[in-house]
C-alpha cells in the first residue's frame, strides 16, 4: 500500500510539473545584435577599444625597446667585462619585468584596468539593456528570456519568440 501511495504521489508531481512547464512562456534575445545596434553600447565599446589600442601600442613599444636592448647586449657581450655583463643582464631582467607588470596591470583578469574599464563603461549600458529586456518580457507576458549568444545553449527556437528588436526599440525610444 505504501508503494502504491508513493508512486501515486510521484506520478501526481510529474503531471503537475509537466502541466506547469507547458504554461511557461519562453523567449530569447540576441545580445550581439543589441550591442551592435544600441548607440550607447557602440560608444562604450569604441571608447574601450581606443583605450586598449593605446595600451597595446605602449606595450609593443616597451617590447621593441627590450628587444633592441637585448640585441645590443648580444652584439657587445664579448667586449664587456664580467661586471658590465651582469649589469646588462640585470637591466634586461628589470625591463622584462616592467613589460610583464604593465601587461598584468592593464590586462589582468579581474584586477586589470581593462576589466575595471569594461565595468565602468559597459556596466551601465548592460543594466539598461537588462531593464529593457525585463520590461518587454513583462509586456509580452513571457516567463523566461534566454540570450541566444553565450552559455544559454539555445540550440533552436522559433523566431516568433525572438524579441531582440523589441528590446532595441525600447532602448532607442528610452522607455
Amino acid at each position: 500500500m505504501k508503494k502504491i501511495l508513493f508512486f501515486a504521489v510521484i506520478l501526481l508531481a510529474l503531471v503537475t510539473l509537466t502541466t506547469n512547464a507547458q504554461n511557461q512562456m519562453i523567449a530569447y534575445v540576441n545580445s550581439e545584435i543589441i550591442l551592435a545596434q544600441y548607440p550607447p553600447a557602440i560608444k562604450a565599446q569604441s571608447d574601450l577599444d581606443a583605450l586598449v589600442q593605446k595600451w597595446y601600442a605602449k606595450r609593443d613599444t616597451m617590447t621593441v625597446q627590450l628587444q633592441q636592448l637585448y640585441q645590443t647586449a648580444q652584439k657587445n657581450a664579448d667586449k664587456m667585462t664580467e661586471e658590465e655583463l651582469q649589469q646588462t643582464q640585470q637591466q634586461l631582467l628589470v625591463r622584462q619585468q616592467e613589460v610583464e607588470k604593465f601587461t598584468q596591470q592593464k590586462f589582468g583578469q579581474q584586477n586589470g584596468e581593462l576589466y575595471q574599464k569594461q565595468q565602468e563603461l559597459l556596466g551601465p549600458v548592460q543594466s539598461k539593456i537588462r531593464e529593457a529586456i525585463d520590461k518587454v518580457r513583462v509586456e509580452e507576458k513571457f516567463h523566461f528570456v534566454f540570450d541566444k549568444v553565450g552559455d544559454a545553449f539555445l540550440l533552436s527556437a522559433d523566431s516568433e519568440f525572438d524579441f531582440t528588436y523589441k528590446v532595441l526599440d525600447k532602448l532607442k525610444r528610452g522607455k
